[in-house]
């Protein structure tokens, strides 16, 4: 597989890569735009940092692109929709830089309380002016952590281990897990930065964070420190040079900007009380090993068909719990594929039914995997990143349920398709741990092996039908390599399944269902479908 990577990475990542025998291509002088359109032909995985813009262009340049990695936290320069549109994986490397980031913010907390930054260039200037800098200590101040992320939680835990008080400000967390840090959840970001006199920001930048605190927020905080080493855009940085400047905060710091490098003009570097540095957050030795190494492992994993564990437009699962539902993703995507196929009509809801030991883990994977089975015989592009999204753009509702019960299997896997007026379900499960098997086909109990080309024949329950269907296949030297045949009730309707070592021609087709004894017949190919009724 082709590997561009077209923002610098630390070399143990693009060693991983090749050893895994993929080749890699470096090309830092790409910013995204035109030139990355062009460049993208032909790859399979992209990696960035955040000197990349990754936009809708790209991916609908992509044909042959299964993933892009982040080498770090911060994805706003990825459009994640337009990846999750096109199927690719978009994933990043949250925790390689996590200690980093926060022992930055640390840094930066006392750099700017204690002033050694200017201190440091008065002495350098030649001046000794060791009574111009009065500093603040942290003991006994109260801290505002604005997002109690990975990094935040890390500051936490730094900060109050030096004497400070806790407040927190992140709607996404429950009061529970923020008295768990030793902090008091506060549901106003007003009030959050009025309790602080320190304030440190870990939010990532989306359009509900930026521009957050401006003004108005920076008022609040009314002689206290503002300190941002997450993302730029997300202070107006106008308003906070004017704030420090005028005496409202005692100072700030930051090492993310909204337009980096930061402008010469830039306001904040005319204010003596604030310390900027050039976004080294994630600027350690370790740091940048682990997030290129961790970002080469995502790209692995996705050529290998396995769980991205950071992905963030698709399913994941933990690598613990992996080995236990592997087995059933294919078996649930298998049975969405029969379904789609066996029922006409257009689909307007799709359950994913799981009974017994399989209920008890985590199946959004799994269930992603149904939704792509049931949408590839409709020949729309998809696969496990897209497959929810096409649900939810054409309007089709997706129900998923459990229940520890099973009356006749260890586990099973239900997928069932509805028209809006009639339903259709395939059911599997797995013999001897991984030996898929599907055992219903809309209530007709049967056993067949879901591999390779299959046909399923409606048929009257009459004599002769399965001796004639023999025959034609025959005659069309089409060889059966099983077959299972069930009926509801004596001479009713009956349905047959043949596992087939060639695909059917439209003449067997045509010539089994010229005989009115034939109701439907519907040959399905698993690795690429393609069903025919009538």
């Amino acid at each position: 597989m082709n590997v561009l990577v077209t923002d610098p990475i630390a070399d143990a990542g693009l060693d991983r890569l090749r050893d895994a025998g993929h080749t890699v291509e470096t090309a830092y002088d790409i910013e995204g735009g035109d030139a990355l359109v062009e460049a993208i032909e032909g790859v399979n995985a992209l990696i960035v940092r955040s000197g990349t813009e990754v936009s809708r262009e790209v991916f609908e340049a992509a044909d042959d692109l299964v993933i892009v990695g982040r080498a770090g936290i911060g994805v706003d320069n990825i459009d994640i929709d337009a990846a999750t549109d096109h199927g690719v994986i978009v994933a990043n490397a949250p925790e390689g830089n996590v200690r980093a980031a926060a022992e930055h913010t640390v840094a930066m907390t006392f750099a700017v309380a204690r002033s050694i930054p200017q201190a440091h260039g008065r002495l350098k200037d030649g001046e000794w002016a060791k009574g111009e800098f009065l500093g603040s200590e942290v003991n006994n101040k109260t801290l505002t952590i604005v997002g109690l992320g990975r990094v935040g939680q890390e500051v936490a835990k730094r900060l109050d281990s030096l004497g400070m008080d806790l407040v927190v400000y992140d709607p996404y967390i429950s009061e529970e897990r923020a008295e768990r840090m030793g902090a008091e959840l506060v549901e106003d970001l007003h009030d959050a930065l009025a309790a602080g006199d320190f304030a440190t920001i870990h939010t990532p930048l989306l359009p509900e964070t930026e521009g957050m605190i401006g003004e108005e927020e920076l008022a609040q905080l009314e002689g206290g420190y503002l300190i941002n080493c997450a993302r730029g855009g997300i202070v107006d940085e106008d308003a906070l040079a004017a704030a420090v400047d005028d005496g409202t905060l005692a100072g700030a710091a930051l090492d993310s900007f909204a337009t980096e490098p930061l402008p010469a003009d830039s306001p904040l570097l005319d204010v003596e009380d604030v310390v900027v540095t050039p976004h080294l957050g994630a600027a350690t030795e370790a740091a940048q090993e682990n997030v290129a190494t961790d970002t080469a492992d995502a790209v692995i994993a996705a050529f290998n068909d396995e769980p991205v564990i950071n992905a963030l437009n698709a399913p994941s699962v933990d690598e613990s719990a992996f080995p236990r539902i592997e087995p059933y993703i294919d078996l649930a995507e298998t049975a969405g594929k029969v379904a789609a196929q066996l029922l006409e009509g257009r689909i307007t809801e799709i359950e994913v039914t799981y009974e017994g030991d399989i209920a008890a883990e985590e199946v959004d994977l799994v269930t992603a995997s149904a939704l792509k089975g049931v949408f590839e015989p409709l020949e729309w592009q998809v696969n496990a990143v897209n497959a929810p999204q096409l649900a939810e753009d054409r309007g089709i509702d997706v129900v998923e349920s459990k229940s520890r019960q099973s009356e006749d299997f260890q586990s099973i896997v239900r997928v069932t398709v509805h028209n809006g007026d009639e339903a259709l379900a395939v059911e599997g499960t797995l013999f001897a741990g991984d030996d898929p098997r599907i055992v219903r086909i809309d209530g007709f109990r049967v056993d067949a092996v879901p591999y390779g080309h299959m046909l399923v024949a409606r048929n009257a329950d009459t004599p002769g039908v399965i001796g004639l269907i023999g025959t034609v296949l025959g005659d069309h030297d089409v060889n059966i390599a099983g077959m299972f045949n069930a009926r509801e009730v004596h001479g009713g309707e009956a349905i047959t399944v043949y596992n087939l070592d060639q695909e059917v021609p439209d003449a067997a087709v045509e010539e089994l269902l010229a005989d009115d004894r034939i109701i439907s017949v519907t040959e399905i190919t698993l690795d690429a479908a393609n069903g025919r009724e009538e």
